[in-house]
C-alpha cells in the first residue's frame, strides 16, 4: 500500500452519480428552445469539459448568442433539479470516512454554484479540506491549474498527492502537475479509453481505493 497525504477527487462520475439530472435537464432546456432532445447516452459523452462545452458539443454548434440563451434556460432547470436523482456512488462514504485523517479534496470543472449546492445536498462540505470549481479566473482541466493550486493551498508536494477521476481531463491534469492519478472505470468514461492512458492505478470500485493507499 502506497503511503500518501493528500486525495483530490473528481466530483461528477468519481464521487457522484449525476448522469440523469445533467440529462433530464439538458433536454428540458431543449425543448424550451425549440431543439429535438437528445439520448442519454449521447448526453454522458460530452460531460466533463464543463458546463459551456457541454452545451456546444450538445447543441452541435458555436453561435455565442444561441449558446448563452441555452446556457441561462440549463442553469434555470438544473439547478431545480440537480439533486432529484443525484447521489453518491456505492461506497464513496465508506472512502471518504476511512481517510477521514488525510487531506481530502475536490477538483471539478463543474460550475462553482452547482458544486455547492450539490455539495451541501450531499451533506459533504465537512469532509473536504478545500473544493475547487470552474469560475472566471480558474482554468478547467485538463490544464493543471486546479491541482497545483490544491498543491500549494494544503502545502503537499506532488509526490503525496494522488488526483482520482473518471475522464481523460482528470488523467492528463494529474500528470502535468506531477501528481499521481487513479483512473475511475465506475464513471462517465470509457473505462479501456482511460486505462490506454496508462493512469499509476484503476479501479473499478470506489472501495478498492482503500485496498491500495494508506
Amino acid at each position: 500500500m502506497r503511503h500518501i497525504e493528500l486525495l483530490i477527487f473528481d466530483l461528477d462520475g468519481t464521487l457522484i452519480d449525476s448522469k440523469r439530472d445533467i440529462a433530464n435537464s439538458l433536454n428540458l432546456t431543449f425543448r424550451e428552445v425549440g431543439l429535438p432532445e437528445l439520448t442519454h447516452e449521447r448526453i454522458y459523452t460530452y460531460v466533463g469539459n464543463g458546463v459551456r462545452q457541454l452545451m456546444i458539443d450538445a447543441v452541435g454548434s458555436n453561435d455565442s448568442k444561441f449558446i448563452d440563451h441555452t446556457l441561462a434556460c440549463f442553469e434555470q432547470h438544473y439547478l431545480e433539479h440537480l439533486l432529484d436523482e443525484t447521489c453518491l456512488f456505492p461506497g464513496v462514504s465508506e472512502v471518504l470516512a476511512h481517510f477521514e485523517d488525510k487531506k481530502i479534496a475536490l477538483a471539478t470543472n463543474k460550475p462553482t454554484h452547482y458544486t455547492e449546492k450539490i455539495m451541501t445536498g450531499l451533506n459533504l462540505q465537512a469532509q473536504f479540506d478545500l473544493v475547487i470549481s470552474a469560475s472566471p479566473m480558474m482554468q478547467l482541466k485538463p490544464h493543471p491549474a486546479m491541482l497545483l493550486e490544491t498543491l500549494q493551498t494544503l502545502d503537499v508536494v506532488p509526490a503525496d498527492a494522488i488526483m482520482i477521476g473518471d475522464s481523460l481531463n482528470d488523467i492528463h491534469a494529474a500528470m502535468a502537475a506531477g501528481v499521481s492519478v487513479c483512473g475511475v472505470g465506475y464513471g462517465f468514461g470509457d473505462a479501456q479509453t482511460l486505462k490506454s492512458e496508462m493512469p499509476d492505478f484503476f479501479i473499478d470500485e470506489s472501495k478498492e481505493l482503500m485496498t491500495l493507499f494508506k
